[in-house]
């Protein structure tokens, strides 16, 4: 069930353009999504229970279908390249998947300390594009921030679940062989190092009301 308030757009988001480390191709972005799935899991952020995957045709660009693979077993399972595919939309033959996305749970502690399971408390999204993947992860609501949507502080809930994100980061750097590049900055928040941003409060203590675009 869920609990917590998500934005439409990312909070902060993390990238790892591994093309000149990792060759091309579906198989080799699963493997690394894989390893990344072993360092979220070790943090208990991110649980997969589903794939989901746009499909584009080269020269035409994105088709407008997104598929989603449930019960699958293992991300560097040989066999999974070739399910995916066999999933592409009859309508469009020569399609080829963009990126797939690592869909799950993970758990959150609010501010008694008290653990949660949220689905999508982080996401993870790897690129199949022929120059080699890149990965992606993003967090969409505000228990990483010193302040909540509506701008009130909530200082426990930040202690208890930012710096478990900061600790998954670097361990994803470690993993990926690589120092991780921040994303484009939302209406929600922008990456600062391994932290969500925190803006200027105001002369009562709190924050900007971003609820209105919840």
């Amino acid at each position: 069930m869920t609990t917590l308030l998500r934005a439409p757009r990312q909070c902060a988001s993390w990238y790892w353009d591994l093309d000149e480390i990792v060759p091309p191709g579906m198989e080799s972005a699963l493997k690394v999504a894989s390893h990344a799935v072993t360092v979220l899991k070790q943090f208990d952020l991110l649980t997969p229970v589903s794939l989901e995957y746009n499909w584009y045709v080269l020269y035409s660009g994105f088709t407008g279908v997104r598929s989603s693979l449930y019960g699958f077993t293992s991300l560097d399972d040989p066999a999974l390249p070739k399910k995916l595919l066999a999933s592409r939309p009859s309508g469009f033959p020569k399609a080829q998947i963009s990126e797939v996305s690592v869909v799950g749970s993970g758990t959150w502690f609010d501010g008694a300390g008290e653990a949660r399971v949220e689905p999508q408390v982080v996401d993870l999204s790897v690129t199949t594009d022929p120059f080699g993947p890149s990965v992606t992860v993003s967090v969409h609501h505000d228990i990483w921030s010193w302040f909540d949507f509506s701008g009130r502080p909530h200082p426990e809930v930040h202690s208890r679940n930012a710096p478990r994100l900061a600790d998954a980061l670097r361990a994803l750097e470690s993993a990926l062989g690589m120092e991780a590049e921040t994303g484009e900055a939302t209406y929600f928040g922008s990456a600062v190092g391994y932290s969500v941003s925190t803006p200027d409060a105001d002369d009562d203590g709190m924050g900007p009301n971003l609820t209105r675009k919840l």
